[in-house]
């Protein structure tokens, strides 16, 4: 079985009826990793095929809604649905205390029953590790956003192949560290504002760091085509560019 990362939502901070706001589900033989977790978070799996009891880690980028509201409802939906194994949560000490708080505010800990939740906070470093198993590594590095964020890579380890995650963020280095000669770079395309990027500098990005291909996402979904944002990477960057979509799997 080999490893893939499916696109869970494609969308920026407003989905629509085709685009839920951005996360992934990292698929192996044993670990199920989520990358974020938002909307209603069952009827999304379920159509990707995952099996929720699959689950083992879930990897918060930031404390923001667009990227953390469907935490609880997860939670709460498989405690409901007879989950027993431990679930872990990893994100930054500003992140991960958040998300206790607002736990705590749903009084989850008095949910008679309820399988075991390990919170780990991970240090605000660049290529932390956070997640490493017999099938792949997971590194972080804290990227340039409104709050304390962080962008991903995954090395797997049976293909040799790497994946790359900016998330939120402004163009910065630290992306082009964690993308160094990945296979595909996902890199949000949101524009040319404070705490993120636009297509043109995603494109810089992948070509600075080397990225055999590029995928844009947490694109604004308010336009009738996204094609200029392709064409816009393209003018930056000489390697393959693709726009992500809901349910899109990648195959490593």
């Amino acid at each position: 079985m080999s490893t893939k990362i499916i696109v869970l939502g494609s969308a920026y901070s407003i989905p629509d009826e085709n685009h839920e706001n951005t996360h992934f589900a990292v698929v192996g033989e044993d670990p199920l990793v989520l990358i974020d977790c938002v909307g209603t978070p069952i009827p999304r799996l379920k159509k990707a095929g995952i099996d929720i009891h699959r689950v083992t880690d879930l990897i918060l980028t930031h404390f923001h809604p667009d990227h953390v509201s469907g935490v609880p409802s997860l939670l709460m939906d498989m405690w409901l649905m007879g989950h027993t194994h431990l679930v872990r949560i990893y994100g930054l000490a500003y992140t991960i205390d958040r998300m206790e708080a607002m736990m705590e505010l749903y009084g989850w800990k008095n949910w008679p029953g309820f399988f075991p939740v390990e919170f780990i906070r991970v240090p605000a470093d660049e290529m932390t590790c956070v997640i490493d198993n017999s099938e792949m590594k997971i590194s972080a590095s804290p990227v340039k956003h409104l709050i304390p964020t962080i962008g991903l890579r995954i090395d797997f380890k049976a293909s040799q192949k790497a994946f790359a995650y900016s998330c939120d963020t402004e163009p910065c280095q630290q992306v082009v560290m964690l993308a160094h000669q990945v296979d595909v770079l996902v890199h949000e395309a949101t524009g040319p504002f404070v705490g993120h990027s636009s297509a043109g500098q995603a494109g810089e990005i992948a070509q600075q760091a080397g990225a055999h291909e590029l995928m844009l996402i947490h694109y604004s979904t308010r336009n009738s085509t996204n094609e200029p944002l392709i064409l816009e990477a393209q003018q930056k960057f000489s390697g393959k560019v693709g726009l992500a979509e809901d349910y899109l799997t990648l195959e490593f």
